[in-house]
């Protein structure tokens, strides 16, 4: 079933797109699916027949169905499983003006993420190099000696500390246990000391590398619930059993207009499904350092 974009604003330079968890942003040779990039390229009619372009963009647009800036206009990416705000440029010109913003670091994104373990300091920060490691797709933290990897900083503030409820943990573990065989009492064990503390988590990317949160968040122990690249093995399949899918949302973008030159806000709630996750949570009244 083919989905819908779900624009929640759009005038003549530019779209807000609130992307679901699970569409791809990008094309790419190794995506058969349909993207979000290809969603754009139908909505906008970008490289399709319509006569003679009207405007230069229109021209610069008619490119065999790659669109506005080579990418039908999407002037940044999140991750497949990552739901949230993406900007579109519908010009040349806001797209030029976009990615300027983006370069500079004047754009601000927010995200919510639900991440292992209890935090206790309210705000902090995390910058490091990061690299690619294997040829899987995964990225790392650089080796400080080295000089390989690109800078990258994400400031966070907490907005609680939860326990998963005892009932829900209980539950789950035997789930698990019923699925298979090989679920150990060691395993039971290190659930019951890995399972129950999370912290949910206000994220500020400074810069906009390849899963940089997600790394980031694992650099500092604290891997966000359901990562099926960066969340330990012996705690995925649990993350699973209760919250379906990477618990990162981006919640809020704020930049600076293309055409009116006011800086303009955008704000998506949490999804329901990770709304759903939560109420498997209790929090922890009272915590700090």
């Amino acid at each position: 079933m083919a989905r819908k974009l779900n624009i929640i604003f759009e005038d003549e330079s530019i779209l807000i797109i609130d992307k679901p968890a699970g569409l791809v942003v990008n094309r790419s040779e190794t995506i058969k699916e349909k993207t979000l990039q290809d969603q754009l390229v139908e909505y906008l009619h970008l490289g399709q027949d319509l006569g003679p372009p009207a405007t230069p963009e229109q021209a610069h647009a008619s490119d065999g169905g790659r669109g506005i800036g080579g990418r039908a206009g999407i002037v940044h990416r999140l991750d497949r499983e990552t739901s949230g705000l993406l900007i579109v440029a519908k010009t040349q010109k806001a797209f030029d003006f976009l990615q300027r913003q983006f370069k500079e670091r004047t754009i601000t994104k927010e995200y919510l993420a639900l991440v292992h373990g209890l935090i206790k300091e309210k705000q902090g920060t995390v910058e490091s190099r990061l690299t690619r490691i294997g040829k899987f797709g995964k990225f790392g933290i650089a080796d400080r000696r080295s000089a390989d990897g690109r800078e990258a900083k994400t400031d966070y503030k907490k907005i609680s500390n939860f326990k998963l409820r005892s009932f829900s943990l209980k539950k789950q573990i035997s789930n698990l246990e019923n699925l298979s065989s090989s679920f150990s009492k060691s395993r039971v064990n290190y659930l019951m000391h890995h399972a129950c503390d999370y912290t949910l988590l206000r994220l500020y990317p400074k810069t906009g590398r390849t899963h940089q949160v997600r790394v980031h968040l694992k650099s500092i122990g604290h891997a966000v619930v359901s990562d099926s690249i960066y969340t330990p093995r012996k705690l995925l399949a649990f993350d699973l059993a209760w919250c379906p899918r990477l618990f990162l949302h981006a919640a809020q973008i704020e930049f600076m207009h293309p055409v009116t030159k006011k800086i303009v806000k955008f704000t998506s709630p949490l999804p329901k499904d990770l709304k759903n996750a939560i109420l498997n949570l209790e929090k922890i009244r009272n915590f700090s350092t």
